[in-house]
């Protein structure tokens, strides 16, 4: 409703019912016609006796009550005009009809409450006026009738009252309950598009978090089955080197690095399996939020089956493919944090840099702040060292995993250092190479840039920090510092 009528408000709500004019329905343009022609009627009749006393033609007087009641028609655009012209007839004694619904409609839309006091008292002023001189009239036509004093002004206050303040109250009240229901409507439209507004932000919660679900997963295969795949082409390299000088030994090396590749697929597979059932979980509804535990499952599954092939043939000669061995249970030598929890962990630190000693290249491990602090093997590696969280363990050794194969693939010959810190708080790790060795062959390994940006991912993620970066030797430098704290709330992955 605006201060111009009643039911404006409603024709802002779109005109249900398609009404003509200011009418919002049809229905409401029905009403204020039956009214019009009825006050016009009543003007009409009541117009006749005034034109007699006025000593006007009665024709002017039934135009006069014709005019003044079709009023009605504009009550809804202007109900202040409909009050005046009701206020203006009123000495004429016609348009009672005219005023009820004048000041009905006046006090139910939104004109400001000083505007409908002043025309009410208005109304009752004209009523009271009006009323007092009519009876006044009467009383000394009838000579046996003779009243009280108070009679007139009483009775004249009395109709005054009536035909002013019912309407004007139920118009009041009508007012402020179409308000309050607008008010409740507006509310309700302002609540539907909050929802709508949490409806899209959780969408695009939803898919910030598969878009972090698929990064996590694509990293978790990166570090997996391309480390392998390229220790795989590493050993093919060797075995193409070798091949002329002992045919047999090339070709038992060339079974097992068929071995290796059919075992890569396979891997592969089994990621590729939990991906599926992933997605088959979450078109039929369900939750699927264990798919990435289950690939980060499988992932560790496959990281012990490449460190373990290299566990047992530590002194292999350069170039020689490495054949599966038995190596140590993962976590084996450690005290056991967190049973149960995939790995890998910082106790495989040893084997992995076996295994890249034993694809040829030469590596240097040592471990700082542990109880078997020291350089060389793995025996004086990590396996003594305390234990962490699931995460940072996974963490630490993701970062020289990837180090050691971006080494294996940018710097084939060049030797490199492994360098694990056990410090207050956090545990850091370097991984740093040299410039390739002279007349090295580069093993042609493609590189999709990946690598320093899931290492960087991974480590950022823990609240840590990670910094790669060329030497002023000509080699490379990754180190990585994991704040011990980050994985203490005991999630896996």
């Amino acid at each position: 409703m605006t201060a111009t009528g009643a039911s404006e408000g409603v024709a802002a709500r779109g005109r249900p019912g398609g009404g003509p004019w200011w009418w919002a329905r049809r229905r409401s343009a029905v009403l204020d016609v039956l009214l019009a022609v009825a006050s016009a009627a009543e003007c009409a009749v009541e117009g006749v006796p005034f034109a007699d006393k006025a000593g006007l033609p009665a024709v002017v007087g039934v135009l006069l009550g014709l005019v003044a009641g079709s009023a009605l028609l504009v009550r809804r655009r202007w109900p202040v005009v409909v009050v005046l012209v009701s206020v203006a007839v009123m000495p004429a004694e016609m348009g009672g009809l005219l005023g009820v619904v004048g000041l009905y409609t006046l006090a139910a839309s939104d004109v400001p409450r000083r505007v409908i006091g002043l025309l009410a008292g208005m109304s009752v002023v004209a009523t009271l006026v009006t009323t007092f001189l009519s009876m006044r009239q009467d009383v000394a036509s009838e000579p046996d009738f003779n009243p009280p004093v108070w009679f007139v002004p009483v009775m004249s206050l009395a109709v005054g009252l009536v035909l002013t303040a019912p309407p004007v109250l139920w118009g009041l009240y009508v007012g402020a309950r179409r308000r309050l229901v607008e008010s409740l409507r507006e509310r309700a439209d302002g609540l539907e598009r909050e929802l709508s507004l949490l409806a899209e932000r959780a969408e695009e919660r939803a898919e910030w978090a598969r878009n972090e679900e698929r990064t996590r997963i694509a990293r978790e295969m990166h570090d997996v089955v391309a480390h392998r795949v390229s220790l795989m082409v590493v050993h093919a390299a060797a075995l193409q080197a070798v091949a002329l000088k002992d045919p047999e030994k090339a070709s038992r090396n060339a079974a097992l690095v068929g071995d290796m590749g059919r075992q890569a697929l396979t891997e592969l597979r089994e990621m590729l399996g939990v991906l599926r059932t992933a997605d088959g979980a979450v078109a039929r509804g369900a939750a699927g939020s264990d798919a990435p535990e289950r690939l980060a499952a499988v992932a560790s599954r496959v990281s012990r089956t490449v460190v373990r092939e290299a566990a047992e043939p530590s002194g292999a000669p350069a170039g020689a493919v490495v054949a599966p061995g038995r190596g140590a249970a993962p976590g084996a030598s450690a005290g056991g944090a967190e049973p149960g929890a995939d790995g890998p962990w910082l106790a495989e630190l040893g084997d992995l840099v076996e295994q890249s000693r034993a694809a040829g290249m030469a590596v240097e491990f040592s471990v700082q702040g542990g109880v078997g602090d020291g350089d060389g093997g793995p025996e004086a590696g990590a396996g003594g060292g305390p234990r962490y969280a699931a995460r940072v363990e996974r963490t630490v050794f993701r970062v020289v995993q990837e180090a050691l194969t971006n080494v294996h693939k940018h710097a084939p010959g060049a030797r490199a250092r492994v360098r694990l810190a056990h410090r207050a708080g956090e545990v850091a790790v370097q991984v740093e190479n040299g410039p390739s060795a002279r007349g090295a062959t580069d093993a042609g390994l493609p590189s999709g840039g990946n690598g320093l940006v899931g290492m960087r991912e991974r480590v950022v993620a823990l609240g840590g920090v990670f910094v790669s970066g060329p030497t002023e030797a000509g080699g490379f430098r990754v180190s990585a510092v994991v704040p011990v704290e980050a994985g203490a709330d005991g999630a896996v992955g």
